[in-house]
């Protein structure tokens, strides 16, 4: 049987993506093979001229895909069509009740949430103002809106004009239209060392360069941000001081002020991304109060109240709100009204508070159950959130790690994942546990994760 080396002559994009795509093309036309071994990821690193952490990245993301399947001591394999019940929606979002157990996706719980919207949509039905919310708009026209955002801000700890807000399509809606208002191609964007991987898919769309700001255990290391300042020109750094994605660290006060310290300085906009910050009981100043000339603030109710309800909000600062109103204009030309005024009535009334503290408890559950199952050991941060992050023990590749777990059917996010340099991803997992609605199935998939922790790499013999 021929080896697969794939042509990446006319693809684009990164490397790692480009292997990728061509595998899935390769398996749709049938030149690859399902049940066809793929050669290890550093002999195909060698063929095709890239490093091997490239290639990794690729054969891990297949994995994920449910394109690869790893088999401990024996190579990477193309899945059977009829083998793996998630192959026919490798990249549904739907909860799953059979099959692969998904500890990868990092989404709230949805099961409460229908009730209360049920309720607010048929106040919205009867309400002589329905028509308004069924025309065009601009985010400036309905102020209720965000006179909503401004209370939601509030209870995130965050003060802020009515002028300074602005309505979004959910959280990621929001960072694209921070990027696309502020900065040119060309500009140098910051993140985190391990980051939110569509951030870094959107800096390469927008043509700008991007940076990677080194962590600790405890977050973004202040230091590392003023090196970046101090020897290139970054015009924004975005972060995820509380829950970070995937880390869980929370930054603390002292690192929250030397950052909005070293951003004043320098002149950096810092996009401070706190979308997982309603869920953290105990949470920190956000910078947006710290240094709120220097910050733009991100927030949602997709992960603390319904991810369906894809609201959310910025406060800029009076200097910015205007380009960023564009900005929004220009993507969607209005965050849809009818959606704003769900959300909005939801805040109003209480409501969205409560189906917070609902994911809070639901989270505190679950956090507690990798806990008895894991073992506090294994868990350097606890974490108040939806997902955890777990690194390996001394001799196992989170790449193998997540391979083995595919093929006992558990799917999970390896750090490589997250990571703006592959070279730099430590070996780590992130797992999350709430997207999976059924309790039982979470902790059969710990419990097989489990078992993997306990078995001995066999050393080159695991290299997928």
């Amino acid at each position: 049987m021929a080896i697969w080396i794939p042509d990446l002559s006319s693809r684009e994009g990164p490397k790692y993506l480009r292997i990728v795509e061509a595998m899935a093309e390769d398996i749709a036309t049938g030149r690859l093979a399902e049940g066809t071994r793929l050669l290890p990821h550093r002999e195909l690193a060698y063929q095709l001229g890239v490093s091997p952490n490239t290639t990794s990245r690729a054969y891990a993301e297949a994995v994920k895909r449910a394109l690869l399947k790893g088999e401990v001591g024996r190579g990477t394999f193309v899945r059977s069509s009829g083998a793996d019940p998630a192959q026919a929606e490798p990249e549904s979002l739907k909860r799953p009740e059979s099959g692969p157990i998904d500890l990868s996706r990092n989404l709230p719980m949805p099961g409460f949430s229908e009730q209360h919207i049920r309720r607010v949509v048929a106040e919205i039905a009867k309400d002589t103002g329905l028509g308004s919310m069924l025309d065009y708009q601009t985010d400036t026209d309905l102020l209720h809106h965000r006179a909503a955002g401004q209370t939601w801000l509030a209870r995130c700890g965050v003060a802020s004009d009515l002028d300074c807000i602005v309505p979004v399509v959910g959280g990621q809606h929001g960072i694209l239209s921070v990027l696309m208002a502020l900065l040119q191609p060309g500009d140098l964007l910051l993140a985190e060392a391990l980051t939110y991987a569509p951030v870094l898919a959107m800096a390469a769309r927008l043509n700008l360069q991007a940076g990677a700001v080194a962590m600790d255990g405890n977050g973004v290391l202040p230091e590392a941000f003023e090196a970046w300042c101090r020897d290139a020109k970054p015009k924004a750094f975005y972060l995820t001081p509380t829950l970070q994605a995937p880390t869980t660290a929370t930054l603390s006060e002292a690192r929250r002020t030397r950052i909005a310290q070293i951003a004043a300085q320098y002149g950096v906009i810092l996009i401070e991304d706190d979308v997982f910050g309603p869920l953290k009981s105990d949470k920190p100043t956000p910078l947006a109060q710290i240094t709120p000339e220097t910050t733009i603030y991100v927030t949602s109710l997709s992960k603390a109240v319904a991810p369906g309800l894809r609201v959310g909000f910025l406060k800029a600062p009076a200097k910015l709100a205007a380009a960023l109103h564009h900005a929004v204009n220009l993507s969607v030309w209005m965050t849809p009204p009818l959606t704003l005024e769900v959300a909005s009535r939801l805040i109003k009334d209480g409501t969205a508070t409560e189906m917070t503290k609902q994911q809070q408890r639901i989270a505190r559950q679950r956090q507690r159950l990798v806990q008895d199952i894991l073992g506090m050991a294994a868990i350097p941060t606890p974490s108040d959130g939806f997902h955890v992050w777990l690194p390996l023990p001394e001799g196992w590749r989170a790449d193998v790690f997540s391979s083995e777990c595919a093929r006992l059917s558990v799917r999970v996010s390896e750090a490589r994942s997250f990571a703006m340099n592959a070279s730099d991803a430590p070996e780590a997992i992130r797992l999350c546990v709430s997207h999976e609605a059924n309790e039982e199935r979470v902790q059969r998939g710990l419990e097989i994760i489990a078992g993997v922790l306990r078995q001995k790499p066999s050393g080159s013999s695991m290299v997928i």
